[in-house]
C-alpha cells in the first residue's frame, strides 16, 4: 500500500525537475514529515574556482552525523517540493542520507550565465570537492536524477573524483556527444538530422538575460527573498507544431520571441564539428570512473545512445571495479517516466497497453546506493541482475548479463514487392527469402513541403509537437510516400530483443535526402504500432565527418544507426516495416537541395527509391530470441 501510495503522488512530475526546498504548502502530510525528519541549510551559495556562487539546498537527517550525500544538479527551479522530488527526498532521509540540491550556474539565484549541462568538468568537480570537505559528510557522494538531473553527471564521472562514489542517471542521454556509432551530440542529430525538441526545450530555459539580485547578500537576505521572488520566468505557450513548420529553421527561437541562447549557433554545427567536443558532452574517448545504476526507456529520445554507453563502459573503464559496478533497468516508458508507473494498473505508452510494467524502483536504487556509500554487505550484487529489461507484448521484466541479450540471434528480413509499395495498400512484403533474379525497386515522391508526420517513438520535451509512445500508424500508412513492406502472419510468438539494424540501398535524383526507417507491429486487427525507429540523411553515409552528395541514377548504401527494444510480435501478427524520407516535427526535414537546410527557406522535390534486388538486397535484421 505503501508503494502505490508513493507512485500516486509520483504522477504528477518528472523526477528531472527536481525541486527540494521546503516552500511548498504544508498540506501534504509527506513535506510535514519531511520537515519533521530534516534540519535543513538553504541557499548556501558554494563557491566555485572563478569565484561564482551556486544556489544549494542542503537537508540532512536530524541526529548525529556525518551522512552520506544524495546530490542533485538541475537548470530546473527547486523552489517548492512535490511529486517525485518529495518521494525522492523523503526516502533518502529516512534512509540516512542527506539529500542536496543545486542550482546550475546562471539558474534562478545560482551566479554567472549559464550553458547547457552546466559545466561539470568545473562546477560539478568543485561541488563534489565541497561537498565531500562538510563536517556532516562522510566525504561519500552520489549523483541522482533524471533527464538535466542525469546528463551533466556523464562527464562528471569521466573526471573520477574521490568523493563521486556512485552515480543512478536516468534518461542521461542529453549528456552523451558521441559513443560508438551514435554522433547524436547530446540529442541534437539523430543520424545527422537535427532533432527539434532541443529547440523547444531551449524556449523554455534559456534565460542568460535575466533579472539579477546584486551580489553580496547574505543567506538570511537570499532566503527572504526567496519567499517572494522563485525567478522562474514563464515564456507564452507557442502551437510549436505549427510554429516548427516556418522557414528558415535557424530563425525558430527568434521568431518565437525566445531569450538569446546558443540555439542558433548550435543548429549550425555539424555532427561533427569540434564546437561539440569543448562543452559538457561526454565522448567515448573519455574514462568513466563511477559505478552506476543506469535507468533507460524504450520510449526516450536517446536509448540507442543510452544503451551504447552502457556497453562501452562495461567493456572500456580503466578501473575493473567501475566495469564491474554498472547495471541497467529498461523500462517501458517514455522520457522520466519511471515513477509514474502504477503498482496496480497498466502503464499505457502512447496508446499502447503494455501491461502492469510496476517495479520497485526505490529498493533497487537505495541497495545499490547502500554497497557504494554505506559499505554494508548486503549482496547487492549477487542479488541485483546486471540488465533488467521489459518485454513489450509479453509484458513482463527480464533480466539478463549483458545488453543485448547473448541468446539472441539473427533473423533477417528482405524487402520485396511488385514494383509498388506505397501506402498499406501497395504490394510490399517483408521476407526472410532473399530476392529472386531480376530488378526490384520502389519509388516515392517526398516533398517537404508536405512531410509525412511524426506519431509515436521516442520522444520528449517538445510540448507536445510531436507525441512520444506507440501509436496506430495506419493513417501514416495510407500515404503514397510512405513504403509499407509487410510479413505473412507469424506461426509463433517471435521475442525481438537487442538492437535491429536496417540496411537499405536507395537512389534520388536530389544531391541530398533523408530516409527514415520504422518497425512496426500488425495486429491481427490490421491495427499497426511503432515499436522504434531510425533516421539518416544520405550525405552521412561515409561518416559524420564528411559529406558527399548523391547523383541521380547512382545506388547507395544506407546504414541508419541501430534501432533497439525488447518486444514480442504475438504469433497472428505481423511485422512491418515502413520507409519514408521525413518524419516531422519530430526531425528536421531535409531541404532537398544540398544546402544547409536550417538557413533555407525554400525546397525541392526528391524522387526517391529503395532497391530491393540480387545486387541490392535491402532488409532488416532483428535479434530473435528463441
Amino acid at each position: 500500500m505503501k508503494s502505490c501510495l508513493r507512485a500516486l503522488r509520483g504522477a504528477a512530475l518528472f523526477l528531472s525537475l527536481l525541486p527540494v526546498a521546503l516552500l511548498a504548502q504544508d498540506a501534504d502530510p509527506d513535506l510535514a514529515k519531511f520537515k519533521a525528519l530534516t534540519e535543513s541549510d538553504t541557499m548556501v551559495m558554494v563557491p566555485m574556482r572563478d569565484g561564482v556562487g551556486l544556489a544549494t539546498d542542503v537537508y540532512r537527517p536530524k541526529g548525529d552525523g556525518p551522512f552520506p550525500v544524495v546530490f542533485v544538479k538541475t537548470p530546473y527551479n527547486f523552489n517548492t517540493i512535490g511529486g517525485a522530488s518529495l518521494m525522492m527526498a523523503l526516502e533518502a532521509i529516512e534512509r540516512g542520507y542527506a539529500v542536496v540540491v543545486q542550482n546550475e550556474r546562471g539558474r534562478y539565484y545560482s551566479e554567472g550565465d549559464w550553458e547547457i549541462l552546466g559545466r561539470p568538468r568545473t562546477d560539478g568537480y568543485d561541488s563534489l570537492t565541497w561537498l565531500e570537505e562538510q563536517p556532516w559528510s562522510t566525504g561519500k557522494v552520489a549523483t541522482w536524477g533524471c533527464s538535466s538531473t542525469a546528463e551533466w553527471q556523464m562527464a562528471l564521472a569521466a573526471q573520477n573524483h574521490p568523493a563521486h562514489a556512485a552515480a543512478v542517471p536516468m534518461a542521461s542521454g542529453a549528456g552523451i556527444g558521441r559513443v560508438g556509432e551514435y554522433y547524436e551530440q547530446g540529442n541534437w542529430y539523430k543520424g545527422g538530422v537535427h532533432q527539434t525538441l532541443f529547440t523547444v526545450w531551449l524556449y523554455g530555459v534559456q534565460q542568460n538575460i535575466r533579472p539579477q539580485f546584486p551580489k553580496g547578500l547574505s543567506q538570511e537576505q537570499r532566503q527572504r527573498l526567496r519567499k517572494a521572488y522563485d525567478l522562474a520566468a514563464e515564456m507564452p505557450e507557442m502551437d510549436w507544431a505549427k510554429h516548427l513548420r516556418t522557414l528558415p529553421s535557424v530563425d525558430w527561437l527568434k521568431t518565437a520571441d525566445g531569450n538569446e541562447g546558443p540555439g542558433a549557433e548550435f543548429m549550425r554545427r555539424k555532427p561533427n564539428d569540434p564546437g561539440w567536443y569543448s562543452g559538457g558532452l561526454y565522448h567515448d574517448n573519455e574514462d568513466f570512473g563511477v559505478p552506476a545504476f543506469w535507468f533507460n526507456s524504450w520510449f526516450d529520445v536517446s536509448q540507442g545512445p543510452n544503451l551504447a554507453l552502457y556497453n562501452h563502459v562495461r567493456d572500456n573503464a580503466s578501473d575493473q571495479a567501475v566495469r564491474d559496478g554498472q547495471y541497467m533497468m529498461i523500462a517501458p516508458t517514455l522520457h522520466c517516466g519511471f515513477y509514474r508507473t502504477p503498482e496496480f494498473e497498466d502503464y499505457i505508452a502512447g496508446d499502447l497497453n503494455v501491461g502492469n510494467a510496476y517495479h520497485d524502483y526505490w529498493d533497487s536504487i537505495f541497495s545499490f546506493l547502500d554497497y557504494y556509500l554505506k559499505d554494508e554487505d548486503n549482496d547487492f550484487h549477487d542479488n541485483t541482475p546486471r540488465v533488467q529489461f521489459y518485454t513489450m507484448g509479453r509484458n513482463r521484466w527480464e533480466s539478463a548479463d549483458s545488453w543485448p541479450p547473448g541468446d539472441a540471434e539473427p533473423m533477417t528480413l528482405y524487402l520485396a514487392s511488385g514494383g509498388s509499395a506505397n501506402s498499406v495498400f501497395g504490394d510490399g512484403t517483408l521476407s526472410a527469402e532473399a530476392p529472386a533474379a531480376g530488378a526490384g525497386a520502389d519509388t516515392f515522391t517526398y516533398d517537404p513541403m508536405n512531410p509525412v508526420p511524426s506519431l509515436g517513438g521516442g520522444v520528449c520535451c517538445n510540448r507536445d509537437a510531436s507525441l512520444g509512445g506507440s501509436f496506430d500508424q495506419r493513417g501514416i500508412e495510407a500515404r503514397q510516400d510512405v513504403l509499407v513492406y509487410t510479413s505473412g502472419p507469424l506461426e509463433q510468438d517471435t521475442d525481438v530483443t537487442g538492437f535491429i539494424r536496417a540496411r537499405l540501398f536507395v537512389s534520388s535524383d536530389a544531391r541530398d535526402t533523408d530516409f527514415t526507417v520504422k518497425l512496426v507491429d500488425v495486429h491481427p486487427d490490421g491495427s499497426a504500432w511503432n515499436v522504434d525507429d531510425t533516421i539518416l540523411r544520405a550525405r552521412y553515409r561515409d561518416g559524420y565527418d564528411q559529406e558527399v552528395f548523391m547523383e541521380d541514377g547512382q545506388v547507395y548504401e544506407l546504414n541508419p544507426t541501430a534501432m533497439s527494444t525488447s518486444y514480442e510480435f504475438k504469433a497472428g501478427h505481423r511485422i512491418r516495416v515502413e520507409i519514408a524520407s521525413s518524419k516531422f516535427p519530430q526531425y528536421m526535414r531535409n531541404l532537398n537541395t544540398g544546402g544547409n537546410n536550417y538557413d533555407e527557406t525554400e525546397g525541392v522535390v526528391a524522387r526517391n527509391t529503395v532497391h530491393h534486388s540480387p545486387e541490392y538486397p535491402s532488409h532488416i535484421v532483428l535479434p530473435v530470441r528463441r
